[in-house]
């Protein structure tokens, strides 16, 4: 099984000027991490995902760049196509794409104009027709939310298929990732919560007559320094009000967060994306540290 660990940086990132991004991006290629992933929320300060990810594509040869995760519904499939095709051939094929339904924030929800019961159809339309369109010449499409007659998408991506990523834990969500994508990539998760969705996406996936590949399940996991702060604390017992130990979701220190990837591993997952609650001041120090401890698990 092949283990790669990737580097995320969260909604609450301030890592959006050149004089931090480059050095991050630059020590993610000279280390040897996989990937890097951008989150997307307008209303915080991380940079655009397709944006930044872009930026980074130009700087770099080898590593591979990830959305966790680019919103979906209010968004044109026919132009999401477009552009996410576009970035995989201009980046040689490193694109992998993850989508989501967008957070359950009135804000966000007015930035994209779509009711939040609205949200799970848009996105169930719109997955299955980008594929196509990534595919397909003249595409012909008559659904609820979109008409299309005879429209081919250029560029095509190098990638044939390109792999789709979902998160989610909820028993919808996991029965969205076993119908609709080729990985999982779940956040605020532990082993147990690894152990027990790859059966139920497994399970989803033979229903729909599909399989993902044993190598395509894999966490976004969130490590601290030191202690957790409050205000991460509040957001990880809003989205996880059943875990009573933040360090049960957030390991503390870079030996914590190496066991943890490990006790993941046994899980049965092999796709990590890490990233720090608090960044740090000095990026090329950081990935010092981090590369030391969790690459050696790569192989």
């Amino acid at each position: 099984m092949k283990i790669r660990v990737g580097f995320g940086l969260g909604t609450r990132a301030v890592t959006n000027d050149p004089e931090r991004f480059d050095p991050l991006v630059d020590g993610l290629e000279r280390h040897g991490f996989d990937s890097l992933w951008l989150s997307e929320r307008v209303s915080a300060d991380c940079p655009d995902p397709v944006v930044g990810l872009a930026y980074a594509a130009g700087r770099t040869e080898r590593i591979k760049f990830g959305m966790s995760v680019m919103v979906l519904p209010g968004r044109n499939p026919v132009l999401v196509a477009q552009e996410l095709a576009s970035l995989d051939r201009l980046s040689g094929g490193r694109l992998l794409p993850a989508f989501g339904l967008g957070v359950a924030d009135p804000r966000e929800q007015q930035a994209f104009g779509v009711d939040r019961k609205e949200r799970a159809p848009w996105f169930n339309e719109a997955l299955p027709l980008l594929r196509r369109l990534w595919a397909e010449d003249d595409v012909e499409h008559h659904g609820a939310r979109f008409d299309l007659d005879g429209i081919t998408v250029r560029p095509k991506p190098i990638q044939q298929p390109m792999d789709v990523w979902l998160g989610g834990q909820a028993p919808s969500e996991l029965r969205r990732v076993g119908r609709l994508s080729d990985g999982w990539l779940p956040s605020f998760c532990d082993a147990t919560d690894i152990a027990n969705g790859i059966p139920a996406i497994e399970e989803a996936a033979a229903e729909a007559d599909r399989k993902i590949d044993p190598e395509h399940f894999g966490a976004l996991v969130a490590y601290a320094h030191g202690e957790v702060p409050e205000v991460f604390l509040q957001f990880v017992q809003k989205r996880r009000p059943d875990i009573t130990d933040p360090t049960q979701i957030i390991p503390s220190g870079l030996e914590g967060l190496k066991a943890r990837l490990t006790e993941m591993i046994d899980a049965g997952a092999s796709k990590f994306v890490v990233l720090p609650i608090v960044e740090p001041d000095d990026w090329e120090a950081e990935l010092d540290a981090l590369a030391e401890a969790v690459l050696p698990l790569q192989a």
